[in-house]
């Protein structure tokens, strides 16, 4: 069995910011305060929680299905889709503690089958939003083979 671990220095992730503004009228004179949020630890908690109920329940807003590719290109935040996609699965999802929501998608023997480098996270079974996208070192998925792709999305 051949284990490869790559854990470089991940991307920037999800950040999470805003703005408040406070206005305040007193007669004829203004005063407007304006700084940026922070979001609280609760709050992270709060959304992988939803996303892990939101895709328990099968709703609109839920990204638990799992694609499986071909194509190489690195991965870019504009993307809409992967590059060459052979195969979707719809995923299991768990939330863990500490922001962490996770989606795990299998694809059995006979399903997805070839020289497998891109996965994606999406909002659908076809279509979607594709909320995140990985190219890894190709996988020659056979015909007899399976493949399990994990992902743990963190709200820091």
């Amino acid at each position: 069995m051949t284990v490869e671990r790559v854990f470089d220095q991940p991307p920037a992730g999800l950040v999470m910011r805003g703005n408040w503004t406070v206005t305040r009228q007193s007669g004829d004179v203004s005063q407007v305060i304006a700084r940026h949020n922070v979001v609280c630890t609760n709050g992270k908690e709060f959304l992988a929680s939803f996303l892990y109920s939101a895709a328990l329940a099968a709703s609109t807003f839920t990204c638990k299905y799992m694609a499986i590719g071909t194509d190489t290109t690195a991965e870019n935040a504009a993307q809409t889709v992967l590059g060459a996609e052979v195969a979707r699965q719809t995923g299991t999802v768990s939330y863990v503690s500490n922001q962490m929501y996770v989606v795990t998608g299998t694809f059995p023997s006979g399903t997805g089958t070839g020289s497998i480098a891109e996965y994606g996270l999406l909002s659908s079974s076809t279509g979607g939003t594709l909320l995140s996208r990985t190219v890894q070192t190709v996988i020659a998925k056979g015909a007899n083979d399976s493949l399990t792709a994990v992902l743990q999305i963190t709200f820091s």
